[in-house]
This record gives structure tokens, C-alpha cells and sequence, in this order.
């Protein structure tokens, strides 16, 4: 195994696949897999994995059998939470799923404002609180409403209210601010932080002037602590409507134990797994995660590689086996000489790809902060011109009171709650179709997909074993059933679990059978019901000389006989989910061109594609191929992702839209931008036609938040004076506070 690495000590994914092959020349087994799909989850919560199947496959040309190696040599798989319960999924508790908490990081809409949900909620109901004393004594935009109370001291309280509420509630918009302008990049943040000062120290001024100066001069402490309290609250509801991101390359982290055994004389100790060099001697226990990439010494084991490599079945290793970080060991104890570590390693090397595709994929920017950063240059440049203009015609304080009327109708109280109402209500009727939406702005920008690329094993079919066919001969089914059952229900294995299952769904009786033994490279045999029967490959068959009508079936085959005739053929393999079919026919009505994306064998990926309806198929690709074929089809158009497993979750990282299912890995969810919880495949379609609508709804929002910003801000430039036009200030205040309520009543009106 020693060309799985490179001279610099990279894994060479190519050859190892191709040794890992090599490994398994010699096993004899018939159950006859036609090929392997790039990553099949088997229900990895509580499977039980019989170490005695040896890698039930078509590995090229082996004759792959049912190979029991003995019943009570049982290896147990614990993948902690990788398989969420559908049934018992419960919606309200999705903000507790793993990389599912709230955080700003990667909100375009929010300008990546530095500040968590807690924060947030925060200075929000500290600022709300310091507003409601603020309504009953400030006057709005200079004129005092019923219910504003003049007593004396009473100005002091404003001021007292206002200063308080500045230190609360401006912090998150001002460094937000900052990290836009100096990205010169002025946004949303920006704008907000542009009203927020101008109303609050020209406010100050005016107290100043009047208390002290008994000059009259308008304050604006009124619209500051509004816009202060809308601002937050709007960006407090995107950030309840918005699920954290997730960190894929923290998620492979976990994969990898924290401590390893290693050998120190004749002894062992543990050690912190990041102390780890290569040449380390490491042991790894039944059960146990693998440390880190490396090569057997001594033992002899069966390991799950699913999560890393796509394999369905465990993969035996033995002396000069190569073997991977992360993955998890069976029963048996091995001996690793450790080969790569760190950043060399293939989680290393995931997590370098992933973090490349993420700061490379084109997530486009959010159409409220362009238009934040167009009103922000507008605003400001009608106030500067004003200011100058005005000064000449009519003198300083004219002018500065032009400029700041500008300024203020230019402060985006609509605008800051327009998307996050979208995006709360767009969550909340996806949330009611079983799909969780995690990147937002991703979501929203799917106007128009042209490609959907989607694997195969977990997405387009069940992702476990089930018996897909059974023909019986001089023996009912229920009979076939009941002796099959018997000799395999002592069995863990996939195969011979979907046999008791089967048996179990059949309301078929089982007894227990006597005398089960293994038939190295070629099945099982035992007594049932005084009766020797055999559950053997159709090589085992031929070899014994007992005539059989091979079994026309896809999948893995296996003969029952009592060794004179055979009396039942079964094939167990995967199944293709029920929505499946509905799901790529609604695809090409909606004129996306589905692509089948797999590392399964040809064969069996064409057949699962005509099964369907998909005409393009891509097999027998890795995950290096993957991210390549979602960037070739993105420069043809808009592409979208479906996919499970951790070796999917560059090409998720990279894609336009991407949708992870639910019962894959955590990393393959924390890759996309939405998760699938609902087991219907068609509520793909919902969600791609909620975008649709959403994205409307968005742009409808931004018109009615900022439209009449295009008359506003010119008008109150003074623009239109020599018509005898000029904009109240009143008048423009009450007229941002309509288009306040209209944003909000549009977004209630989403639907799917």
C-alpha cells in the first residue's frame, strides 16, 4: 500500500481507491453488488456491522459472496448522531440541531455585524425600554403631538434618554460601519450609521442651543431613537430567521478522536491526537476512531470508510493496509504506523478544499445592501451639494437645515426591515415543508436554475438494503422467508438485516437456528426446523454442482437449497426513494436539467438514471471530481447541489443553491444552504418556487422601503425650490413611516 502516498506523504486518493481494491482480491463473495455509490448511509445511529461479512461488493471482478465468518463476531458502528428520525422530527426544536445555532456570520443583508443573537435581543428591549419614556417628550420632527409632555427639566430627560439609548443600541451598526467603508464599500451599515449620527449630534446641538443660546433650532431625538429601535429590530428578526452557516471544516474536525494510544517502549500512553508526528506507532481499539492517516503494522479488522469515502461497506484491513483519520475500526484491535497528519492528511486536505471553495464561491451580494450603498452616495452628495448651493443663496443655517432634512429622509427605516421580514417569513414557510434554510441569501438568489446535479445513494435512493426481489421454487415465500430469517437473524450485517426485516414486515414467524455455520467465501448454512439448509453465491452452487436458473436481479444474490436443489433466489440492494421519479419529472418542468452524480459503477448509475428519467449521468467520480463538474456546469448556468455525505460537501460549498438531506453528515449540512428534513425529494421544487416568490417579494420591499427616496431626497435638496417645491420635514417623516407599515404588511404576504 505504500503508492497511497506520495514522496511528500499525500494521500494518493487514486491509488488507494485502486489498493483498496487489491486488499479485497482475494475474498470469494457472492452476494453481487453491480458497483458502489459514492457514500451510502445504512442507518449509522445503531448498526451493528457483523465482522465476519467481508465486503459485500462488485469490486471488479470478484465474485463477491455472502461470507460469514462467524455470527457471534459482531463489530459494533456507533456514528453518534448521524441520522436524524425523521418521524420524530420535531420543527420546533430545529435551532437546537447541530450547527444550527444563530450568528451573524455570512449575513450580506446585516453588513457581517459583529454582535450574536443574545447581544442583539439585547440593546434591543434596552433600547425600546428608553423609548417609550422618549415618545411622551419629544416632539416629532419639530412638532409636538397630543401626547408629548412639556414640563420643566423636561428637555433634560430627552437628552438623558437619547445619550442612553446612543451608548446601547449604535455600537453593532457603527463597527459594522467601519468595516464597510474601509472595504470601501459603503452599505447598508453604513446608511444606518450615516441617519444615526446626523439625527443624534444635530439633536445635541439644538438642545445645546436652546438651553444655553435660547436660539430656536429643531431636534431630531425622536427619529433617532426610532430608527436606533427599527434598525435593531430588524436586524433581530433576520437574525431569528436565520440559522448559522455552519462550519464544515470544524464538523470534520470532530470526526478525529481528541487522545491516541501511542506506543512508548512496550507500553502505551495517550497522547493529545494534534501532538502526533508522522512515524508515531499508534493502537487503535475496536470501536475506535482512527487517529489519524497511516498504514497497519499487525491486526486484522474491518473498517467503516462511508463518511470519508463513499464506501457502503466496511473495508478489511490487515498488515500494509492504508487507513484514514476519522474513520472508525471494528472489531478487531490494529496496529498504525501513523503517515499524515495535520494539514497532510485526507481531512487536511477536505478541509483545505472546503475552505477554498467557500472564499471563492460567488454568493451574491445582497440587493438591500446595493441599494443601501447607492441611497448612502445619493444621500450624502444631495446633503454636501445642498449644503453648498443653499449657503450661497441663502446663508449658513438655511442651508445646514437643508442639508440635514437630506440627510434624515434619507435614513432607511423601511429599508432595514424589508428583507428580514422576507427572509423571517420565507424561513417560516420552509420550515412548514420539512427544509431548513441556513444561507439565506443563497436561497433568495435562486431566481433561475438550470442545472440541478444530484448523487445517487442517499439523495435519489433509500441509502439501505432491502430485498428488492424473491422467487421461489417448490417453497412459498413465506417458507423462503422463514429459513432465510432463521440462519441470518443472529447476523448484524447489512444484507442479513434487510432479510429479517423483510421477514419482520411480512408478519412471517422465525425460529431459531441450530448449528449456523459460515462457508468461507460463500455463505451460511444451518438447521432449521430439523431440516440442513444452505444460503449460499451462485459460485457455491456451480462448485457443488447443483443446478440453478441464475436470478435476472440487480443487486446482491444469494441461493436458498438443501443442498440437493434450490429452493428460493433472493436479491437485496438499494432502492430508489417513492418521491424520486416525481421529483426529477418536476425538474425538467421546470425547465432544470437533472444530472446524476455519482461514484457508483456506470451500470448501476445508468440504470438508476433511466429508472428515473435523468439523460446526463456522471459516474465513478470522487469528490475532487464533483466540485470540478459543479464549476464546468456553473459556467453554463446556474447550478444547484443535492447530496449527503462528507465527500459531497466541497461540491455543496461551491454550489449556487445547494440542499443537503436531512440523515446525511453534519458536514455535508453545515456545506449547504438548506437541509432537507421532509423525506419528500419534491419539496425541492417548493423551496426552489418560495425563491421565486421570495425574491419578488424582496424587490417589491426594496421599492416600497427606498422608492420614494427618488422624489424624497431631491426634494428636500431643494431641487425643485424654484417651482415653489420644498419638502416638509413632517410630511416626509410620516410618509417614511407608511412605507414602513406597507413593507411589512407585503412580506406577510409571501406565500409558496
Amino acid at each position: 500500500m505504500a503508492d497511497d502516498f506520495d514522496k511528500n506523504g499525500h494521500m494518493n486518493h487514486k491509488n488507494h481507491e485502486e489498493n483498496k481494491k487489491k486488499d479485497m482480491g482475494h475474498m470469494d463473495m457472492s452476494h453481487n453488488h453491480q458497483g458502489h455509490d459514492d457514500h451510502m448511509n445504512m442507518d449509522h445511529d445503531q448498526m451493528k456491522m457483523d465482522n465476519s461479512h467481508e465486503n459485500h461488493g462488485d469490486m471488479g471482478n470478484m465474485d463477491m459472496g455472502h461470507n460469514h465468518q462467524g455470527h457471534d463476531d459482531h463489530m459494533q458502528m456507533d456514528h453518534g448522531q448521524m441520522k436524524m428520525d425523521h418521524q420524530n422530527h420535531d420543527m420546533s426544536n430545529m435551532g437546537s440541531m447541530p450547527g444550527m445555532d444563530h450568528d451573524m456570520s455570512g449575513m450580506g443583508d446585516m453588513g457581517g455585524m459583529p454582535m450574536n443573537h443574545s447581544n442583539m435581543k439585547q440593546r434591543f428591549w434596552w433600547s425600546f425600554a428608553l423609548l417609550i419614556p422618549l415618545l411622551f417628550v419629544a416632539p416629532f420632527m419639530g412638532v409636538d403631538l397630543p401626547i408629548t409632555l412639556t414640563f420643566p427639566g423636561s428637555n433634560w430627560v430627552m437628552l438623558i434618554l437619547a445619550v442612553a439609548m446612543y451608548a446601547v443600541g449604535t455600537q453593532p451598526f457603527f463597527s459594522s460601519a467601519k468595516i464597510e467603508l474601509k472595504q470601501k464599500k459603503p452599505a447598508m451599515m453604513s446608511l444606518i450609521s450615516m441617519g444615526l449620527l446626523v439625527t443624534f449630534w444635530v439633536s445635541v446641538y439644538a438642545f445645546i442651543a436652546k438651553t444655553f443660546f435660547k436660539v430656536d433650532a429643531m431636534d431630531y431625538f425622536l427619529e433617532f431613537g426610532t430608527l436606533v429601535v427599527i434598525m435593531l429590530l430588524g436586524h433581530l428578526i433576520e437574525m431569528q430567521a436565520t440559522m448559522k452557516a455552519g462550519n464544515a471544516t470544524s464538523e470534520l474536525s470532530k470526526l478525529t478522536p481528541a487522545t491516541a494510544h501511542v506506543k512508548e517502549g512496550d507500553s502505551f500512553t495517550d497522547k493529545a491526537v494534534s501532538d502526533l508526528t508522522n512515524g508515531a506507532v499508534v493502537q487503535v481499539l475496536a470501536g475506535e476512531s482512527f487517529p489519524a492517516d497511516g498504514t497497519v503494522l499487525s491486526g486484522s479488522s474491518q473498517v467503516d470508510e462511508s463518511l470519508m469515502t463513499g464506501e457502503s461497506k466496511p473495508v478489511k484491513k490487515a498488515e500494509k493496509s492504508s487507513v484514514i483519520g476519522g474513520t472508525i475500526n471494528g472489531e478487531g484491535t490494529l496496529l498504525v504506523q501513523v503517515s499524515a497528519v495535520g494539514d497532510d492528511s485526507f481531512i487536511g486536505h477536505l478541509k483545505k478544499t472546503l475552505n477554498q471553495t467557500e472564499a471563492s464561491s460567488s454568493k451574491a451580494e445582497s440587493l438591500a445592501n446595493k441599494v443601501a450603498g447607492w441611497l448612502f452616495w445619493v444621500g450624502l452628495t444631495a446633503a454636501i451639494l445642498a449644503l453648498l448651493i443653499w449657503t450661497a443663496i441663502s446663508g449658513l443655517t438655511t442651508a445646514f437645515n437643508i442639508a440635514v432634512t437630506t440627510l434624515i429622509i434619507a435614513c432607511p427605516h423601511a429599508l432595514g426591515l424589508a428583507i428580514p421580514l422576507v427572509i423571517q417569513r420565507t424561513k417560516a414557510l420552509a420550515a412548514k415543508d420539512g427544509i431548513l434554510i441556513k444561507k439565506h441569501g443563497a436561497v433568495l438568489s435562486a431566481k433561475h436554475l438550470d442545472y440541478a446535479l444530484m448523487d445517487k445513494t442517499g439523495t435519489l435512493t433509500n441509502g439501505h438494503f432491502q430485498v428488492q426481489k424473491l422467487v421461489t421454487n417448490k417453497i412459498s415465500d413465506h417458507d423462503a422467508l422463514a429459513i432465510m430469517a432463521a440462519l441470518e437473524q443472529q447476523s448484524s450485517h447489512p444484507l442479513a438485516k434487510a432479510i429479517v426485516q423483510k421477514a419482520k414486515d411480512d408478519g412471517v414467524t422465525v425460529t431459531a437456528g441450530q448449528d449456523v455455520q459460515t462457508i468461507a467465501g460463500a455463505g451460511i448454512s444451518g438447521t432449521v426446523n430439523s431440516q440442513h439448509y444452505f444460503l449460499v453465491s451462485a459460485r457455491y452452487l456451480t462448485e457443488q454442482h447443483i443446478d440453478f436458473e441464475p436470478l435476472d436481479a440487480d443487486g446482491s444474490i444469494s441461493y436458498l437449497t438443501d443442498g440437493h436443489q434450490v429452493l428460493a433466489a433472493v436479491s437485496l440492494g438499494d432502492s430508489i426513494k417513492d418521491s424520486a421519479k416525481d421529483f426529477v419529472a418536476q425538474l425538467k418542468a421546470h425547465q432544470i436539467t437533472p444530472v446524476l452524480v455519482t461514484g457508483d459503477a456506470k451500470k448501476t448509475a445508468n440504470k438508476v438514471a433511466q429508472e428515473l428519467g435523468i439523460n446526463v449521468v456522471q459516474a465513478e467520480v470522487s469528490p475532487e471530481d464533483k466540485i470540478n463538474l459543479v464549476k464546468q456546469y456553473q459556467q453554463k448556468g446556474k447550478t444547484m447541489m443535492i447530496g449527503d455525505g462528507i465527500n459531497d460537501s466541497p461540491a455543496l460549498a461551491q454550489a449556487d443553491l445547494s440542499v443537503a438531506i436531512g440523515a446525511g453528515t453534519d458536514v455535508a449540512q453545515a456545506s449547504a444552504d438548506a437541509v432537507l428534513i421532509s423525506q419528500s425529494l419534491p419539496k425541492i421544487i417548493d423551496l426552489i418556487n418560495l425563491a421565486h416568490n421570495a425574491n419578488r417579494k424582496e424587490v417589491e420591499n426594496l421599492w416600497w422601503g427606498a422608492g420614494y427616496n427618488i422624489l424624497a431626497i431631491p426634494t428636500a435638496a431643494g431641487l425643485f425650490a424654484f417651482a415653489g417645491i420644498m419638502l416638509n420635514p413632517l410630511i416626509g417623516a410620516i410618509v417614511m413611516s407608511l412605507s414602513t407599515v406597507v413593507v411589512a404588511i407585503n412580506a406577510l404576504l409571501l406565500h409558496k
